[in-house]
């Protein structure tokens, strides 16, 4: 019986590491369509095109420009990314408690990659595009959620108004 237990607790920690360790797709599913930031949109609905640049600074702080954003419920958004920067970087947005959970996922296990719409991460030089429809009025966040990122200043506000 203690083999029986043993082989079920060793299975259900190793098949839960191997899903944290591999692509982060797995984690949203389905709930992305359902985020109360919104869900992904039609690129032919975005009238408004944001760009944001990832970086860092000499002295180690790590930046978004613009660190703010407003929209207007319902509004669809075409966010353009660059990564400026000398390191890779991501931008993941959603309730600010959700954003705090998945820091502390991906900092117990670093070596997740995202494959979820509200999010993307960029190489050095490399460019990239969310286009986003925000369903309800409210505060949200983002943040680059890769270890040590957030702590250096990797973080920002969206402002969804009525």
């Amino acid at each position: 019986m203690k083999h029986i237990i043993a082989a079920t607790v060793l299975m259900a920690v190793s098949s839960g590491a191997a899903l944290a360790g591999g692509t982060h797709a797995g984690g949203h599913g389905d709930k992305a369509a359902t985020m109360p930031i919104g869900s992904p949109g039609e690129a032919g609905k975005a009238k408004r095109t944001i760009n944001i640049s990832m970086s860092e600074k000499d002295d180690g702080k790590m930046l978004f420009q613009p660190a703010v954003l407003k929209v207007m419920k319902g509004e669809t958004v075409r966010l353009e990314f660059v990564n400026k920067g000398q390191v890779d970087h991501e931008f993941v947005m959603d309730v600010h408690d959700g954003i705090m959970e998945h820091k502390a996922l991906m900092e117990k296990f670093p070596e997740m990659e995202h494959a979820d719409p509200n999010s993307i991460r960029l190489a050095p030089g490399a460019r990239g595009e969310i286009i986003w429809t925000f369903a309800n009025a409210g505060e949200f966040g983002f943040a680059c959620l890769i270890p040590g990122h957030y702590d250096f200043g990797m973080k920002g506000d969206i402002t969804v108004a009525h």
